[in-house]
C-alpha cells in the first residue's frame, strides 16, 4: 500500500551553474599487455526450484559455525574484502558539505509502461535447493533485447518476458558459471565467492553478456593444516560468459581472467602485499594476491571492455583501476581462445591511480574515430585516487576526468595497439555524502535481536548490543553507470547536497560531455539532483541514439521506505521525480546490525549500483527496494505459537534481509509513475 504521495518537481532539486574549464589533456598515454585466455567452458541458464525456509548455519559467508557474534567479524568479504571503499572503511561522513541543488526540470516525464518486482533476497538465500548464504547488497545488474529481459544480481539471475512473466526461472550465478554451490549445506563444502555481477546485450552482435569476479575459497576444513573452509586464497578472476545465439536461454561460452596480479597463471606482477586479515587461520595460497573487486562491463564497435578497483587482497593498499579490452568479435563467434589486453592505470594521473574507470556502452552510433575508441569517466575525490589510497583523502573535488582508449579496432589483431589517456573537465563540487535516513517502520529482524528468545533461537546466543533501524549507505563519490549514444558520454555519481531547508541529503551529480571536441573532451551539460528531506542514491542514466534519457535511483527518507524511482534526462536536464514502485518498510538486513558486524561497525549495504539500458525506443530500469512489511510477532512465525515459517513473514522475506529489486519498462512521452 503506498502510503505518501510522490513528491512533485516543485520539491526537487536541482543545477548549480559553474564553469566550464578544459585542461589539457595528460600526455602520458598507456599501453597494455595482452595474454590469451582459453574459453572455459558451455553453460546456461537452468532454472530451479526453491529451497527450504529454513535456518542453516553459516547463514553468511565467513560466518564460521555460529554465522553470528564469535565469528561474523571481519570474516565476510563485504566487511573487509570486496566493494572496499576506503572513505567509508574509516566511517567519515562527518565533514559532508553539499552544494545547492537550484535548476529547472527541463525534460518531459516518462511513461510506464510495465513495472514488476524483480529477484529479491528470498530468490538469493533459497536459490540452488538453499545451498547459499545471505547477503547484502543486492549490485544491480539489467539487460535487454529481443522481446526479453535478463536480470543478473548477487547471486542469483533470471529471464523475463516484457510483462514480468518467467522466460528461465531463478538460477545461483555458482551454477551458471560453472562451480560448485556457494555451500553444500549437507557436507560443509564451500563454493567459491561470486560477486559483482552486471551484463549487457549487444545488438550488433546479436550476443548477450555477463560477468561476475570469482574468489577462490578453500572448500574444506583442514585442522590438522590449519585450513578452515571458505577461507580465501588469494586467487581471484573475472569471468565472461556470452550467449551463443541471441536467445539468453539457450547456450554461453565462459571466459576466465586470472586477476590476481602476482605473477601467477599468467599475471603480471602489482606488487601487493598484506597478510591475511584476523579471524582467517588459513595461510593463503597467494598472499600477495591483488583483488579485482567492482567490475563492470561495456563495450563499443570492436571490443567490450571490463574495469576492476585493484586492491591488495591481504593489505590496506589501493594499486589503481585495471582496464581489460576483449574483441567482441571473437567473443561472439565463440573463439577458442582470445586475447585479452590488460592497461593498468596506476601512477597515470599525475602520480595518482585511475579509481573506478566506468566503461561506456554505446547504444546506437559508435565511435570509430582514432582506430576506434571507448570512453570512460572516472572521479578523483576519494581517498584510493590519492596516492596508495592508505590516507584519508581530500573527499570532495571538482575534476571530471574523460578516459579514452583508442585503436580499439586493433583488438581483433594479434598484438593489439590500443592506447589509454585521459583529460579533466572542470564541473561543480562532489564530495562524500551522508547516510540515508529511512522513514521510521517495522524492523522485526531488529527487534528480534533486541529480544532475548527470539535472538537467541535465531543466533544461538543474545545479542549484547542494542540494535535500531540503520541508516542507508549512500556510496561514496566513485562514478556509476556510463553511457555513449547520440555523440554525447553521460554519467552519475552520488554528493552530499543541501536541500531547500538547508539539511545535508544525499543526492546526484550528472554530466553530459562532448568527447569529440576538436580541443579535446568538453562539459556541454551538468547539474544535481534531489528531493528534499529525502536522499536519492545510486544513480543509473542511459541515454538512446535520439538523445532521449532515463535516470534511475533509490529514493529513500523522511518521507520515504526505500523506493525504487527516475527521472526522465537529456542533455537540457532532468524531469520531474517519478516512483517506480514505493518502499512499504525500511530496509532491516543483517549488514545493519552490531551482531553480525562486530568488530566492525554496521554498514548497511545498499545498492552498489543501479542498472538503466536502452531497449529500441524504450528504457528498462532496476533498483532495489523494499517491497515488504511485518511485524515482530509476524517474523516469528510458528517459533513462537504464530505460524509460518520463523522470518520469512509469510513468504515475503528471509530471517536475516527484506531487500527486493524493481523492474520497469518506460518510453519518452506523456504518462507518469505511480
Amino acid at each position: 500500500m503506498f502510503r505518501h504521495r510522490v513528491v512533485t518537481s516543485s520539491a526537487v532539486l536541482a543545477i548549480l551553474g559553474s564553469a566550464i574549464a578544459i585542461v589539457p589533456a595528460t600526455p602520458a598515454a598507456a599501453a597494455g599487455g595482452t595474454r590469451q585466455i582459453a574459453a572455459g567452458g558451455v553453460t546456461s541458464i537452468g532454472g530451479a526450484s526453491l529451497g527450504p525456509d529454513v535456518l542453516s548455519q553459516p547463514e553468511i559467508r565467513g560466518g564460521g559455525e555460529t554465522g553470528g557474534l564469535a565469528a561474523a567479524g571481519p570474516n565476510p568479504p563485504s566487511a573487509g574484502g570486496v566493494d572496499r571503499s576506503a572513505s567509508k572503511q574509516r566511517g567519515d561522513e562527518s565533514g559532508a558539505v553539499g552544494e545547492k541543488d537550484n535548476s529547472e526540470r527541463s525534460s518531459a516525464p516518462l511513461s510506464v509502461l510495465a513495472s514488476f518486482n524483480g529477484l529479491n533476497h528470498r530468490n538469493q538465500r533459497l536459490a540452488n535447493g538453499g545451498n547459499q548464504f545471505s547477503l547484502e547488497p543486492p549490485d544491480q545488474g539489467l539487460c535487454a533485447g529481443n522481446g526479453v529481459v535478463m536480470e543478473i544480481i548477487n547471486d542469483v539471475m533470471k529471464v523475463y518476458t516484457p510483462s514480468g512473466g518467467t522466460v528461465v526461472d531463478t538460477t545461483d550465478l555458482n551454477t551458471f558459471f560453472g562451480y560448485p554451490a556457494q555451500i553444500v549445506r549437507s557436507t560443509g563444502t564451500f563454493g567459491p565467492f561470486v560477486t559483482d555481477p552486471s551484463c549487457y546485450f549487444d545488438r550488433a552482435t546479436n550476443r548477450w553478456f555477463a560477468d561476475v569476479l570469482t574468489i577462490d575459497v578453500y572448500p574444506h576444513s583442514d585442522p590438522a593444516h590449519h585450513i578452515r573452509g571458505g577461507d580465501f586464497t588469494g586467487t581471484n578472476h573475472l569471468d565472461l560468459a556470452v550467449s551463443q545465439t541471441g536467445n539468453p536461454a539457450g547456450a554461453w561460452t565462459i571466459y576466465r581472467l586470472p586477476v590476481q596480479d602476482d605473477g601467477s597463471q599468467g599475471t603480471p606482477n602489482h606488487g601487493c602485499r598484506g597478510i591475511p586479515p584476523y579471524g582467517q587461520p588459513t595461510l593463503p595460497t597467494n598472499p600477495n594476491a591483488c583483488l579485482g573487486d567492482y567490475p563492470h562491463l561495456g563495450a563499443d564497435a570492436n571490443g567490450v571492455y571490463l574495469t576492476t578497483n585493484e586492491y591488495s587482497f591481504f593489505g590496506n593498499d589501493f594499486h589503481g583501476a585495471q582496464v581489460y579490452a576483449f574483441p567482441k568479435a571473437a567473443l561472439a563467434a565463440r573463439a577458442s581462445s582470445v586475447g585479452v589486453t590488460q592497461i593498468d592505470t596506476h601512477g597515470m594521473d599525475n602520480g595518482n591511480s585511475g579509481f573506478t574507470l566506468w566503461p561506456a556502452v554505446a547504444a546506437g552510433q559508435q565511435q570509430n574515430a582514432q582506430g576506434g575508441t571507448e570512453y570512460f569517466l572516472s572521479s578523483n575525490a576519494a581517498d584510493e585516487a590519492h596516492g596508495n589510497g592508505v590516507a584519508v583523502g581530500p573527499r570532495t573535488s571538482t575534476q571530471l576526468l574523460v578516459w579514452k582508449l583508442t585503436n580499439t579496432r586493433s583488438l581483433n589483431r594479434d598484438e593489439p595497439e590500443a592506447q589509454l589517456s585521459h583529460s579533466y573537465l572542470r564541473v561543480g563540487r562532489y564530495s562524500m555524502p551522508p547516510a540515508s535516513e529511512q522513514k521510521v517502520g517495522s524492523v522485526p529482524l531488529v527487534d528480534c535481536l533486541n529480544n532475548v528468545a527470539c535472538a537467541t533461537f535465531l543466533n544461538g546466543q543474545p545479542d549484547p548490543f542494542h540494535e535500531s533501524e540503520s541508516k542507508l549507505d549512500s556510496n561514496d563519490t566513485r562514478m556509476q553507470q556510463v553511457t555513449y549514444a547520440n555523440g554525447l558520454l553521460t554519467g552519475a555519481l552520488d554528493t552530499a547536497l543541501v536541500d531547500a531547508n538547508g539539511h545535508v541529503k544525499a543526492g546526484i551529480e550528472w554530466f553530459v560531455v562532448g568527447p569529440n571536441g576538436g580541443d579535446g573532451a568538453r562539459l556541454l551539460s551538468q547539474g544535481y539532483y534531489g528531493v528534499t528531506n529525502n536522499n536519492v542514491t545510486y544513480p543509473a542514466i542511459a541515454l538512446n541514439a535520439n538523445g532521449q534519457g532515463i535516470m534511475a535511483f533509490t529514493l529513500v527518507g523522511n518521507n520515504h521506505y526505500p523506493s525504487a524511482a527516475f527521472t526522465s534526462f537529456s542533455a537540457s536536464g532532468t524531469g520531474p521525480l517519478q516512483v517506480a514502485a514505493e518502499g512499504v518498510g525500511p530496509s532491516d538486513g543483517f549488514s545493519g546490525t552490531f551482531f553480525y558486524n562486530f568488530p566492525n561497525p554496521p554498514r548497511p549495504r545498499w545498492g552498489d549500483y543501479g542498472a538503466a539500458v536502452v531497449d529500441g525506443n524504450s528504457f528498462w530500469i532496476a533498483s532495489e527496494y523494499i517491497g515488504q512489511t511485518c511485524t515482530l510477532a509476524q517474523y516469528e512465525g510458528g517459533a513462537f505459537g504464530g505460524t509460518g515459517a520463523f522470518g520469512s513473514c509469510g513468504g515475503t522475506r528471509t530471517s536475516l534481509a527484506n531487500w527486493y529489486t524493481r523492474i520497469s519498462h518506460l518510453s519518452a512521452g506523456g504518462g507518469g509513475g505511480n
